[in-house]
């Protein structure tokens, strides 16, 4: 198999991808279960620091959960979904994981057009999964360690 092959030169995926819906239906899950903490912090010391203290906790569940061995938040996991390394197939590491969570501002800024990007790119890929040299997949298809 040439280079072109396993990387996905072809006019679909390289390999099984997850889609849209179960993609969004796990950062809603993310969203709620780090929403509580929010919501703590919010009542405890106001909007401002629980905001800004919000996105410290983000980022950290994502790079923790995104960049350890099974590339899988909560929300992930109970949609069996996971992120891996595009190249490798393996874990994309805690940096490169929170260069992926960053990176979703990227993807928000222009109405969102980086997370639907996804819908017409060949890999499935949105912005923030480029960047980060990642692809969301199925575990069906890619079973955690």
């Amino acid at each position: 198999m040439s280079e072109q092959e396993a990387y996905g030169a072809g006019d679909g995926p390289s390999g099984p991808r997850a889609g849209f819906w179960r993609r969004f239906g796990a950062y809603l899950l993310d969203t709620i279960i780090l929403g509580i903490p929010y919501l703590v912090l919010y009542l405890i010391v106001g909007q401002g620091v629980a905001y800004a203290l919000s996105i410290a906790i983000d980022l950290a569940y994502f790079a923790y959960f995104e960049g350890g061995a099974s590339g899988q938040t909560l929300g992930k996991r109970a949609l069996g979904i996971r992120v891996i390394d595009f190249r490798t197939g393996g874990p994309i590491g805690y940096g490169r994981a929170g260069i992926r969570f960053v990176a979703r501002i990227l993807s928000a800024l222009p109405l969102l057009l980086g997370y639907f990007w996804m819908l017409w790119d060949k890999e499935k890929q949105t912005w923030h999964d480029k960047l980060a040299g990642a692809v969301v997949v199925p575990t069906s298809a890619y079973p955690t360690a």
